[in-house]
């Protein structure tokens, strides 16, 4: 089952000066979002923030994505924890409010074994959402194997992957196994998005998306239709910017980045902090050179 194709939106969430969720931004954004190309929007991944969010803010921002998108494109929400029981809870509320399917991250912290990650899935999937796997070692200290990736991918109710180990090597393993299991696999990296593509990936779930959701809808355009050359050429005119997106841990800078762009998504939630200036000063350099502002 391949669910997208091309660009999906890792969603910020937006909070006002009072702190809490702004829904007219959330609105503006989300046709932002839309008008730009994006194929999927996945509200409360990690980028949004969600272990900061409450239950009720959690509930009331899925409805409410869902109810602006109108089916005009799959939403797909972030359910994920390090608590196999929580995740099951927040897959199983992500469904009932209608969800298309849940991205869960890797139990992170908790160190499981490979078999502790093949059973905690199995678990989340039994819930009857469909179920992306979220494979990112670098902020969970959990690393899923291709091996594994195969299990996963004989498993009910699993229906693909975000790769973001940034390992190369395993990407292409992953990918490979992906291939064979007919099991869609997503880029996590927006750095690695061409050569993620080539390798079969349906696209990539991205932060780029966010201030840039025109661009990267090019880029995955020109690779789905094998002009990479051009894929290529556009990939290099973005690179500095995509750097300049992680120069502090995401979403700190995406959410400047929104700022700058004209769409106020405010600042994160302690611990996370606001862009220091030396690096805003970086970020904005890098949007001006490929146009997306002044």
């Amino acid at each position: 089952m391949t669910l997208f194709t091309g660009v999906g939106a890792a969603m910020v969430t937006p909070f006002g000066k009072d702190g809490n969720i702004d829904y007219n931004v959330l609105e503006r954004y989300i046709e932002h979002l839309l008008s730009g190309g994006t194929t999927a929007l996945i509200p409360f991944g990690t980028t949004g923030e969600p272990a900061t969010v409450k239950a009720a803010e959690y509930e009331q921002a899925v409805k409410f994505v869902i109810a602006k998108t109108n089916g005009r494109v799959p939403v797909i929400v972030g359910a994920g924890s390090n608590s196999t029981a929580v995740a099951c809870e927040r897959a199983k509320k992500a469904k009932d409010l209608g969800a298309d399917a849940v991205l869960v991250v890797t139990p992170y912290y908790n160190k499981c074994t490979q078999r502790g990650i093949v059973e905690h899935y199995k678990a989340v999937a039994a819930v009857g959402a469909p179920v992306i796997v979220y494979n990112v070692p670098t902020r969970t200290c959990v690393n899923i194997l291709p091996k594994t990736i195969a299990e996963l991918a004989d498993i009910d109710g699993i229906i693909g992957i975000k790769e973001a180990s940034g390992d190369i090597d395993q990407f292409q393993d992953a990918a490979k196994v992906c291939a064979q299991k007919d099991f869609a696999m997503y880029c996590g990296d927006d750095s690695l998005t061409t050569i993620a593509m080539a390798l079969g990936c349906k696209g990539v779930i991205s932060v780029a998306a966010n201030p840039a959701p025109k661009i990267m809808s090019e880029l995955c355009s020109l690779c789905d239709k094998g002009n990479y050359a051009e894929a290529r050429a556009l990939q290099f005119r973005i690179s500095e910017f995509v750097h300049s997106l992680f120069c502090e841990v995401n979403p700190i800078p995406v959410k400047k980045a929104m700022q700058l762009i004209g769409l106020d998504v405010g600042t994160p939630r302690l611990p996370l902090t606001e862009l220091e200036p030396e690096h805003t000063d970086r970020l904005a350099a890098a949007m001006r050179e490929i146009g997306l502002i002044k």
